[in-house]
């Protein structure tokens, strides 16, 4: 069988930390992740959907969103009080990507990439970036996600909101409530999994890598998403079921949702994304796949 995506094992044993909730490792992961995307301020929390929620809480504005895109972000979006305008940007996929600018600063969605020192090379000092640890990300955990940038302000807030709106400070004992926040913390079992496949990160990068290069050079692709390989085919579900037949695990990333009548308010036309939903397929990904499993896959597919 060949899987859409790999999710490495772990066995924990928790009688190591120092809290199962919020212990000593969380603050190690999030210190060894804001140093590999070079930034300097990071707040974990448990969730990357709750990130998005919690950066656009109460702003009351209108945010541009890919119609191609997870339910979840979509989620995010309208339950922290805004409003959502569909895009017809198909390309992001597999990338990062603005998700809202307000002019003073920008928030980054990249959950779907992690690259060394990403921050210094996306973003300004005041901007935020977001990322997620959801088992099929790059970077996969029990599920959760970071907040990242360089204003110490910002990730300040963020720490007091996710930990029920304490205020911040290393003592636990000195947290006083500050306002109605949210328990959003990241667990120290999330972090430890994360922390262990961030370990693990370069090496896995650079299968992805070869990988790609080989569907790349066989498929006529110029592809250079390390998330995600995706390809067009005339009908999707038809090839997914083909590929079965094969032992091979396609997925559709994803369904366009301006034609959903649960986010749909107006009648909108975004011909790329119709199109895009029923042709794009994502191929299977990850660093467990040897050469010639990847040249069997090329070769069901050019068959087909």
């Amino acid at each position: 069988m060949f899987s859409l995506f790999n999710i490495p094992d772990y066995i924990i044993d928790t009688s190591k930390f120092s809290h199962h909730l919020h212990g000593d490792i969380v603050d190690e992961f999030e210190s060894n992740f804001k140093n590999y995307v070079g930034a300097k301020y990071a707040c974990s929390i448990n969730s990357a959907t709750n990130a998005i929620f919690l950066a656009l809480l109460h702003k009351n504005t209108i945010v541009n969103l890919p119609s191609m895109i997870p339910p979840v972000v979509c989620n995010a979006v309208l339950t922290s009080g805004n409003k959502i305008n569909f895009v017809d940007n198909t390309e992001w996929v597999g990338d990062s990507y603005i998700l809202q600018d307000f002019g003073e600063y920008k928030i980054i969605d990249s959950a779907q990439k992690v690259k060394k020192n990403q921050f210094e090379e996306e973003a300004n000092d005041e901007d935020l970036i977001i990322f997620s640890f959801y088992p099929t990300k790059p970077i996969g955990g029990s599920d959760g996600g970071i907040i990242v940038s360089n204003d110490e302000k910002k990730i300040k807030w963020f720490k007091e909101a996710t930990m029920n709106g304490m205020s911040y400070s290393d003592k636990s004992w000195n947290r006083k409530p500050k306002f109605p926040g949210f328990k959003m913390y990241m667990n120290s079992i999330q972090a430890y999994i994360a922390n262990e496949n961030l370990k693990k990160y370069d090496k896995k990068l650079g299968k992805l890598k070869e990988i790609n290069y080989l569907y790349n050079k066989e498929l006529g692709y110029n592809n250079k998403s390390y998330h995600l390989y995706r390809i067009e085919v005339d009908n999707n579900k038809e090839f997914i079921e083909n590929m079965k037949k094969h032992s091979i695990i396609c997925g559709i990333h994803y369904d366009p949702l301006h034609i959903n009548p649960i986010y749909n308010n107006i009648s909108k036309i975004l011909l790329n994304s119709e199109k895009m939903g029923k042709k794009t397929i994502s191929l299977p990904f990850h660093e467990n796949l040897s050469r010639e499993d990847v040249e069997f896959i090329i070769n069901k597919i050019q068959n087909y």
